[in-house]
């Protein structure tokens, strides 16, 4: 069984609540198991907030749209978020370190730790050759013993 959807959303935070129902519905049609679905929801929430927030066009410009695009793939689900902002600073990765994180009560810069903490496999970094950001993750998939579109 094979389920995929992309988004095409304005930066605008009423979208990031879209796109994680948008998912969440999917995965529970589907027969994931809550804990994934949970768990996939709030990295892809992170991401999409990180896009709304970063994801303008540089030196004032400003782009309106992000892409979500979610692959559910038999035993995998990749998810994956790009916008058209100036990407990360001198086209570098950035680096994801819990101790960077000093203040427990911030409300800013957590989210690609947390992405990292929910998914199995992360890659945050650059789109090749244009400008703007890409945080892709993916996360085994666990199913309900009622799954109706389990994969076989």
């Amino acid at each position: 069984m094979s389920i995929w959807w992309s988004l095409h959303l304005r930066r605008d935070a009423a979208s990031v609540p879209l796109a994680r129902r948008l998912l969440l519905g999917t995965m529970e049609t589907a027969g994931v198991d809550p804990d994934v679905c949970y768990d996939l929801s709030v990295a892809l929430s992170e991401a999409c907030a990180n896009a709304v927030e970063h994801g303008g066009g540089a030196r004032g410009g400003c782009s309106e749209a992000y892409r979500v695009t979610a692959y559910l793939d038999g035993e995998k689900c990749r998810i994956e978020v790009a916008d058209s902002g100036p990407g990360f600073t001198g086209g570098r990765t950035p680096r994801v370190d819990r101790s960077a994180h000093g203040d427990t009560y911030a409300e800013h810069g957590r989210g690609l730790y947390l992405i990292q903490e929910l998914a199995d496999h992360v890659h945050i970094g650059n789109k090749p050759g244009r400008s703007g950001a890409v945080v892709s993750f993916d996360k085994i998939l666990k199913w309900r013993k009622d799954a109706p579109l389990m994969a076989v």
